[in-house]
């Protein structure tokens, strides 16, 4: 199962960090106990296995909480773009049958003025949202932090990514445990991770290289640093913080490192950490 690594780490390796963003770190024991308490959450307020829950935030270590605790809860994350127009977040809840949404208080406007037909439970969120229900953080780590039991199988659908809807509506496309975990081994091996690399989740999560980075980096029990949404836009502070974080494997587009090269302040930074850059989504211009 695609979170079979986080527990196996938080037993072998508890102490290591799995989530780093901004001078701080969830070990892979924290996110293995915080992911079990969102599960539990999850299940307490009605979601069922196979049911969809939206992830609908910015960069942070709850981020990754988000993703496992859904999964934990046989539940399947659907991670929606944060900036994208309420009509077309919306639409997607709506396609999507989305009943559970993950998000954050910085977002609960967004989710307001998007409200669907038919209640909605949200996490994450602080108060009572009129018509829905919501549970804050504070509550969901009052949660116990066993494993839920449940019977999960490699065949179930893990995620869900919708397209960007550019040819036209937006289209769902699902992936189980097992097409997820074959991926994510195929990365690990490829690169010939170790617990000591350093990757960068510079992709934001409803784009489909993000999986590389969370799920590949899970394999060997890595730490994945989540690269804020601010520093992407600026390819000198991104650069930056490859050379301070450490980072040693990047997985991008060719915009991103073609920005790098010409605005990156390369000449600047000390970016002898990168041991692999992957990229890929659109050709890379051969000048």
């Amino acid at each position: 199962l695609i979170q079979s690594p986080v527990e196996h780490y938080a037993q072998t390796t508890p102490e290591h960090s799995a989530l780093v963003l901004d001078g701080q770190a969830l070990s892979y024991r924290e996110l293995n106990r915080k992911s079990n308490q969102l599960a539990h959450t999850l299940i307490a307020n009605g979601a069922k296995p196979q049911d969809r829950v939206a992830i609908y935030m910015h960069k942070s270590l709850e981020l990754g909480v988000a993703i496992y605790g859904i999964l934990k809860a046989g539940c399947i994350f659907v991670p929606i773009d944060p900036f994208m127009p309420e009509e077309r977040l919306r639409l997607i809840l709506q396609d999507c049958d989305i009943k559970h949404v993950v998000s954050s208080n910085a977002l609960r406007a967004s989710l307001a003025n998007a409200r669907m037909d038919t209640p909605v439970t949200l996490y994450g969120i602080d108060g009572q949202e009129q018509a829905e229900q919501s549970v804050s953080w504070a509550t969901i780590f009052q949660q116990t932090t066993t494993q839920p039991v449940l019977t999960i199988i490699d065949q179930d659908l893990g995620y869900i990514m919708y397209t960007s809807g550019s040819t036209g509506i937006p289209k769902g496309m699902m992936h189980t445990h097992h097409s997820s975990i074959s991926y994510a081994r195929w990365g690990a091996s490829h690169v010939r991770m170790s617990a000591a690399d350093r990757v960068a989740s510079h992709a934001p999560l409803h784009f489909d290289l993000s999986i590389f980075d969370f799920f590949s980096t899970a394999q060997s029990g890595a730490t994945v640093v989540l690269i804020p949404e601010a520093v992407t836009r600026f390819p000198a502070s991104w650069t930056k913080t490859i050379e301070s974080e450490r980072i040693s494997v990047v997985f991008t587009v060719p915009y991103t490192l073609i920005s790098m090269y010409e605005q990156g302040a390369m000449d600047q930074r000390d970016l002898s950490s990168l041991r692999w850059i992957l990229y890929g989504g659109e050709p890379f211009p051969p000048a």
